[in-house]
């Protein structure tokens, strides 16, 4: 089947490699003019992880992915008042895990395709038109053209779910909590391997190291009106009003944000669906099902429902219908549950008063004893997801 895959992130370019092994034509058109660059880290690991290991990625992830020594929490002066090893927390539930640019992983991803499968970057979809064999895709610039399906894999605000099903408004759950990241060179001080926060009422900030003399920061605060889109001097205002009264090396920080090489921010939000998919058309990723960025598996779960949806097509043998209903089927639930237990993160991010920020310090403290991280993280590290076997040849 010749297939429009619009979005080239994470779940896009998953589901392009393995439907071209399967003998499928896949297009991928992506709005930006070129793979994004600059975001946030991920936590990868898990049934995505494995995903991963099935397209020969895991060793390129390693190499460039970081595996932190310390999350520490520290107080307004810098200093130390909790902290704990992740790496004694997440190896403890076994299969890979890396943690990562998203740029990063999506670069990856990208590359594992080799150039094989079209791609139209700086264009998107227009409107889509499903007669029930086919769906005739009108583009921004490009000419029109026909496909056997079209799949959605372009983000939490996806366009492909607005033409098909609505506004975005109807689907989603709006958390309360802003994002931003951004990266800077030479700032300091500097943490090798240590994942440094301050968190305060309403707010947290993050400090990590990177290569080549590069810090990572990202900020999550409470807030409840608009967040500028594609205007970053109207986001880094934001950014400016919401933190500028935190302590700590915040203010040092926010000076230099008109400096940085990459700069992201969006709300943290949820996608709810009663379907993924409507006639010849599905979506995947962020646009079916976003977990939300407290979630912190949404690049995992991206690539997960990627490789299920296309191991669906494959199996059903052109029946989409099918296909599409096996592959929501196996997946929403597990999907929910997530997105479910992601709310109650919120407090963790971006506590609500003062008990919360306590609490929250307490409980990172106490993350070194396994019966209490057991208690704390425990459910959400373990994936119950089982993986269809890959197709042969």
């Amino acid at each position: 089947m010749k297939i429009l895959i619009v979005g080239a992130g994470i779940a896009g370019p998953t589901l392009a490699y393995w439907l071209h092994r399967m003998g499928h034509e896949p297009v991928i058109v992506e709005h930006a003019p070129g793979l994004r660059r600059g975001g946030y880290a991920v936590d990868f690991w898990g049934s995505g992880f494995q995903v991963a290991e099935r397209m020969g990625l895991a060793p390129r992830l390693r190499q460039e992915g970081y595996r932190f020594r310390e999350a520490r929490e520290v107080s307004d002066n810098g200093r130390r008042i909790a902290h704990f090893d992740p790496l004694r927390l997440i190896d403890g539930y076994g299969g890979g895990y890396v943690t990562l640019l998203r740029s990063d992983l999506a670069a990856a991803i990208w590359d594992a395709l080799e150039g094989e499968v079209e791609t139209v970057f700086d264009d998107t979809v227009q409107s889509l038109h499903d007669d029930g064999d086919r769906v005739l895709v009108e583009f921004a610039h490009g000419a029109a053209r026909e496909f056997d399906l079209v799949i959605g894999a372009d983000g939490l605000h996806s366009r492909v779910r607005t033409l098909v099903f609505g506004p975005e408004s109807e689907f989603e759950r709006d958390l309360g909590i802003t994002v931003a990241a951004f990266d800077l060179e030479g700032y300091r001080p500097r943490d090798e391997l240590i994942a440094v926060t301050h968190t305060v009422v309403g707010s947290l900030t993050l400090r990590i190291g990177l290569r080549d003399d590069s810090t990572m920061f990202c900020f999550m605060f409470r807030h409840d009106g608009d967040t500028p889109q594609d205007d970053v001097a109207a986001q880094q205002q934001l950014l400016r009003e919401r933190v500028g009264n935190v302590g700590w090396e915040v203010p040092a920080i926010l000076e230099q944000v008109p400096q940085a090489r990459t700069f992201f921010m969006d709300r943290a939000s949820q996608i709810l669906l009663p379907s993924w998919s409507r006639g010849r058309v599905a979506l995947v990723g962020d646009a079916a099902a976003a977990p939300s960025l407290l979630a912190g598996q949404g690049s995992a779960l991206a690539m997960v429902e990627a490789y299920v949806l296309a191991c669906a097509l494959h199996l059903a043998d052109g029946d989409h219908r099918a296909a599409f209903d096996a592959y929501q089927g196996q997946l929403q639930g597990i999907v929910r549950a997530k997105q479910d237990a992601a709310i109650g993160m919120g407090s963790a991010f971006a506590p609500r008063n003062r008990a919360q920020v306590l609490l929250r310090n307490v409980v990172v403290g106490l993350m070194n004893i396994p019966m209490v991280a057991n208690l704390a993280v425990g459910r959400s590290l373990r994936d119950p997801i089982v993986l269809p076997p890959p197709p042969a040849g």
